[in-house]
């Protein structure tokens, strides 16, 4: 996935493969909503969202209290950087 997005008032374009990839792509969908790993199951997602972060992605983290037999606390994600343009890659080609 090609993502041309702002930092600043630079606009920058890079490659994000797997993982980093479906992370952008599901705080994108998600809007101001965000997501957490409640509703979006993956091991990991906070590293996914550190490794967005030093990509140069702005990403806010609000810790919400949930019940249930393993009651706690989790992260909620919200993308605050500006995607300009998203290109989904294929194997051998742009789709």
């Amino acid at each position: 996935m090609h993502v041309t997005y702002l930092c600043g008032l630079e606009v920058r374009t890079i490659q994000l493969k797997a993982r980093q990839g479906w992370t952008l792509y599901q705080l994108t969908k998600a809007g101001r909503r965000g997501i957490t790993s409640l509703e979006r199951p993956a091991l990991r997602l906070a590293a996914y969202v550190h490794n967005l972060r030093k990509r140069g992605f702005t990403i806010e983290t609000e810790m919400e209290q949930h019940g249930g037999a393993y009651k706690g606390r989790h992260a909620r994600y919200r993308l605050l950087t500006q995607i300009l343009a998203v290109q989904i890659l294929s194997e051998g080609g742009t789709k």
